[in-house]
């Protein structure tokens, strides 16, 4: 039997915080309130993630832009080993703002 996979999230502050899997069949929630979700938000800390594929990272670089866009610097934050590989063989090092900050859980 398989888990359905779930994504939640969190304000605290000016962070953004991320739980649970951000991939396709997540983040549509993440993606129709991001307006709102990310209007004085400068961090958004993915340390509780589990699982993050390439539409999940798409979705980061797109929140990044937006705010970048409204002349605000987002960082990433507790990114994860597999996280961060994803984001070097995408070559995005230089583009996102990222905290490698890892977790030791």
């Amino acid at each position: 039997m398989s888990q359905i996979a779930t994504l939640n999230y969190q304000e605290q502050g000016t962070t953004l915080i991320l739980q649970g899997e951000l991939d396709r069949e997540t983040l549509l929630p993440l993606w129709q309130q991001r307006d709102v979700l990310l209007l004085d938000k400068i961090n958004i800390d993915v340390s509780q993630l589990k699982h993050v594929d390439s539409s999940g990272l798409a979705l980061l670089v797109h929140l990044h832009e937006q705010q970048r866009l409204r002349g605000i610097k987002l960082i990433i934050s507790g990114i994860n080993d597999k996280l961060y590989t994803l984001i070097v063989l995408y070559n995005l090092q230089h583009i996102l703002s990222v905290s490698t900050h890892l977790n030791e859980n």
